[in-house]
């Protein structure tokens, strides 16, 4: 009996390819924009976010053009630039998202009941960073990032810290940073803040179950910001 190999390509590379087969075919292309996110992943059978991910890489390509708040359009010539290694485009956003709502949502409420004062008080500090750099216009992504990794430092295991560190790196990707130029917008930092303190409130709170659901819901939510900008 024959087993069919399990596909290990990145499947927002995937969907990447039959899109080229797809703007390819004559007529699919009306005045050199594409249909809506919400066709193509109809057409393909994956989820927006999948398709959203593909058209990016496109656009890092060189092959289309986003623009916000008309659509995706096919660029009128060739790239000339040479393709991005589809190896050096970064992993999948909502993959890394699922993950790091899967891990640091665990990893909060294993910690939330032996939290120190001391990491308590780190963490706080930090907070009160964020909250003044969003107040002053500034994105705190490296407050942001020491917040996280403070999280995963109070369970003393330097596996999780290296693994909530490098999946939050992955937003420095090619794919992470042009979905980010494009959709994530300014004022999401302060929606953001209030998630973070609700994580921070309910680890003061040494409550497992709320330290849970606080950080899944803030990462979930910051994934969700990402999906929402495209007006089509």
């Amino acid at each position: 009996m024959s087993v069919k190999p399990v596909e290990s390509r990145r499947l927002y590379l995937q969907i990447a390819d039959k899109l080229r087969a797809l703007i390819a075919q004559p007529g699919f292309v009306a005045n050199g924009r594409l249909p809506p996110e919400r066709d193509l992943a109809q057409t393909l059978g994956v989820s927006r976010p999948t398709v959203r991910e593909a058209l990016v890489a496109l656009e890092l390509e060189g092959r289309v053009e986003i623009r916000m708040g008309s659509g995706v359009y096919v660029t009128d010539a060739s790239p000339v630039a040479p393709a991005p290694d589809p190896d050096k485009l970064g992993e999948s956003p909502r993959e890394i998202m699922e993950a790091r709502a899967l891990i640091e949502g665990a990893l909060a409420a294993s910690v939330a009941p032996f939290a120190k004062p001391k990491a308590l008080k780190a963490l706080r500090a930090l907070y009160d960073r964020m909250a003044d750099e969003v107040a002053n216009g500034q994105i705190p992504t490296a407050a942001d990032r020491e917040f996280h990794v403070c999280i995963a430092q109070m369970s003393g295991n330097d596996v999780l810290v290296r693994t909530v560190a490098g999946l939050f790196d992955e937003r420095h990707s090619p794919l992470s940073s042009k979905m980010r130029v494009h959709f994530e917008a300014d004022d999401t930092w302060a929606v953001a803040l209030e998630e973070h303190r609700a994580v921070l409130e309910a680890l003061e709170a040494r409550d497992p179950v709320q330290a849970h659901a606080a950080m899944q819901r803030h990462l979930k939510a910051s994934f969700a910001r990402l999906m929402t900008r495209l007006k089509r």
